[in-house]
């Protein structure tokens, strides 16, 4: 049956079924996936030597680092494999990595394709991806055509339709479990404002608001060395950088829209019952100027500096609205250039009732006080979700708050169930889109444009399922 599986496997994937426009945002990634799967390897069952759960990763940058702290920190989890093109992130990683006093992991580096060998080389049973983001469709499009059974993609996990559509097609094709990483979806709050929505406690809902509004310029430009610029260093971006500069200020050159929506849009979503009863109709989107960077350059380098040159096309202030078939609205904003403290800006606003996380306000008719907001510590007690109150020990060494083990826990919990990615390809593809189609919207003026359907229409009878169970 596994051979007669990778059989098939090669076959779509000589025939390039799930690769088509692969549009991507850097000519090193933008030549067609072409992994071959072995039909002659034969994939073991998950866990057969010892019982433990086979985990890759490709990219080891400090995100990487992150997820390998929570998969060695719950049992049943080696690490096999793992991949970079840069020599200072593999040692870094395998350092890390020998803190766990567990078997240093085979390394695959090199060249820019190096990934492809590693999939079809190695044996796992998960895959995780975190790499730049102009990477993350060619790699998981080459994991599951390589029969990986779960993989994870960072965030965003696609930049164009066409990626969107490939992650759907690919996971379809091949029955490999596509879960996009949006840790978010598990910060302790958001769960509890879920569980709130699910008792009916806001009514039906109505509007939410959401997004990533976190000052990111330190983070665009550094010296080199560091992660962030440190006041006073050279300003640098792309390739003589340091970690994302290298490469994600580039996305500010090159694209206007929302270009990370889903930190926001995620939680939002889950709320929502998107995909599952509800979907995304129709988006409009428009964005300010852009000032924030090159303010920002001049202010630590000078009006002379070489990179004050450089012409940013991301507006400040990307403002998308939203349109669902149950007849919400959604707020999404994308604002990584100004002067500010980090924020989500989540509403979610129903017939009885609303959570705001500003302010971390919650009213409920009938039982706040009327016109007086309640703090929501008390009714997030109340409803904590099971994932937080069981796991909340070893989540308080993880990063993020925690969400990172909450995340990691629900994953590992379905591949050792073999049930389907908490966040699926569907989830991946719809809470993406928005980049694509925001972009396009702002380029048309605002106009208003078509959502796609990535579940083909099985939406309407898909059921939530979504932190429902252990």
């Amino acid at each position: 049956m596994e051979n007669t599986r990778r059989s098939f496997l090669k076959k779509m994937t000589a025939a390039g079924i799930g690769t088509a426009g692969l549009a991507l945002s850097s000519n090193a990634a933008a030549a067609t996936v072409t992994t071959e799967t072995s039909a002659e390897k034969k994939k073991k069952p998950a866990g057969k030597d010892d019982g433990k759960l086979r985990f890759g990763f490709i990219g080891t940058g400090s995100r990487c680092h992150e997820h390998i702290n929570n998969v060695l920190s719950i049992p049943g989890n080696k690490i096999v494999a793992i991949c970079d093109i840069q020599a200072g992130p593999i040692q870094r990683t395998l350092d890390h990595i020998a803190k766990f006093n567990v078997p240093a992991p085979k390394v695959y580096t090199g060249s820019e394709r190096e990934f492809e060998k590693m999939l079809n080389n190695e044996e796992f049973d998960c895959v995780i991806i975190a790499s730049p983001w102009e990477w993350h469709v060619p790699m998981s499009v080459a994991a599951m055509k390589a029969g990986v059974p779960y993989v994870g993609v960072e965030v965003s996990a696609a930049n164009t339709l066409e990626e969107c559509w490939d992650l759907v097609n690919v996971s379809e094709a091949t029955g490999s479990h596509l879960n996009i990483m949006e840790n978010v979806c598990y910060r302790r709050d958001c769960m509890a404002a879920l569980n709130m929505v699910r008792k009916g406690l806001f009514g039906e809902l109505l509007h939410a608001t959401c997004g990533y509004e976190h000052d990111l310029r330190d983070v665009k430009f550094n010296d080199g060395k560091h992660y962030t610029y440190q006041k006073g260093g050279e300003l640098r971006m792309g390739k003589d950088a340091f970690a994302e500069a290298q490469w994600r200020t580039n996305h500010s050159v090159r694209r206007n829209g929302d270009v990370y929506p889903t930190h926001g849009i995620g939680p939002v979503a889950n709320c929502l019952d998107i995909n599952r009863g509800n979907r995304f109709l129709s988006l409009s989107a428009m964005a300010t100027q852009s000032r924030g960077l090159h303010k920002f350059i001049v202010d630590n380098g000078g009006e002379n500096h070489p990179l004050a040159k450089v012409r940013f096309n991301l507006g400040d202030i990307v403002t998308s609205m939203i349109k669902c078939a149950n007849g919400q609205t959604v707020i999404v904003t994308h604002d990584t250039n100004s002067p500010r403290p980090y924020s989500l800006g989540f509403r979610i606003q129903g017939t009885e009732g609303l959570w705001m996380n500003d302010g971390d306000h919650v009213y409920v008719e009938n039982q706040s006080k009327p016109h007086r907001w309640d703090d929501s510590e008390e009714w997030f007690k109340k409803f904590d979700h099971t994932l937080w109150s069981k796991h909340e020990a070893e989540a308080a060494q993880a990063g993020h708050g925690g969400m990172d083990y909450v995340m990691m826990f629900d994953l590992i919990n379905a591949i050792h169930n073999k049930k389907p990615a908490p966040m699926d390809c569907y989830d991946a593809a719809a809470w993406s889109a928005i980049s694509a189609l925001s972009e396009m919207s702002i380029a048309r003026g605002g106009a208003l444009v078509d959502f796609p359907d990535f579940t083909r229409g099985q939406w309407i009878h898909r059921q939530p399922a979504f932190a429902l169970s252990e």
